[in-house]
């Protein structure tokens, strides 16, 4: 039973959680290719911090005029209308990126730190641990990965069985619509009902900090996304931490 000061933790994925060296946005590239014959659509799509469906749209929008196979989709309804197009792209990109992911690294030194690390993230682990068995935190995801997709990286790094439940790039465009569906899952996996002020998301990218913001919630963030502690802090967030790795401080800083 857990006390009457909960809060509720809501992580982040990729830049918090872990990296994985590229591997999903590979697979998401092959996957694209496997589809719609279309190569490198993702190309100049900005991707920290955005939902996979944002993502997948913005891949739309590049590749049709190449792709036949999406311009016959969207000639009627839009972008918005390709269920069976997404859902085709989801199949192949969760067969691709349960692959990839198995992959050593092979991303150039110089490359961006998202490309050329793959593991946990500093302090993550020993966190995780710490916080799974304090009474007053409930852990669950907020996260723009398609559920299945962050399920694939977070059961690579043994870190799945952490979280009771979660929102996903399934549940909304925008980040900021991830909040109240996070809150009510929460809820139905046994957290008490909460004050948004007692809701903590913790995430590495400025789009994080304004989802916090658009939700009525808090945040923590952490520069080992590619943001810097002077970014985090000039979007707003209310703590920012260099790495997790001060695993008391951390926690200080939550409770």
């Amino acid at each position: 039973m857990r006390g009457p000061d909960v809060k509720l933790l809501l992580f982040d994925v990729d830049g918090t959680l872990v990296l994985t060296a590229g591997a999903a946005v590979r697979a998401m590239d092959e996957a694209f290719v496997e589809v719609f014959g279309v190569r490198g659509a993702f190309e100049h799509v900005s991707m920290p911090g955005r939902t996979d469906g944002a993502i997948l749209g913005d891949a739309f929008v590049r590749a049709l005029p190449q792709s036949q196979i999406l311009a016959d989709a969207m000639s009627a309804a839009g972008v918005h209308a390709v269920d069976g197009q997404v859902a085709r792209f989801k199949a192949a990109y969760f067969a691709r990126f349960s692959e990839e992911i198995q992959k050593p690294v092979s991303a150039s030194p110089a490359g961006h730190r998202r490309h050329r690390f793959k593991g946990v993230l500093p302090g993550v682990r020993h966190l995780l641990d710490r916080l799974s068995v304090c009474d007053d935190m409930f852990l669950a995801l907020l996260t723009g990965n398609y559920e299945q997709g962050a399920r694939i990286k977070l059961e690579y790094f043994d870190l799945w069985r952490y979280f009771a439940c979660g929102a996903f790039g399934e549940d909304g465009v925008n980040r900021h619509e991830l909040v109240p569906v996070a809150m009510a899952r929460a809820r139905a996996a046994g957290c008490p009902a909460l004050d948004p002020r007692d809701v903590i998301i913790v995430g590495d990218t400025p789009l994080d900090v304004a989802c916090a913001r658009d939700g009525g919630v808090r945040c923590l963030a952490v520069a080992t996304g590619g943001y810097s502690v002077d970014a985090l802090g000039a979007a707003g967030a209310e703590v920012v931490f260099e790495t997790l790795a001060d695993t008391e401080a951390v926690l200080h800083a939550l409770r």
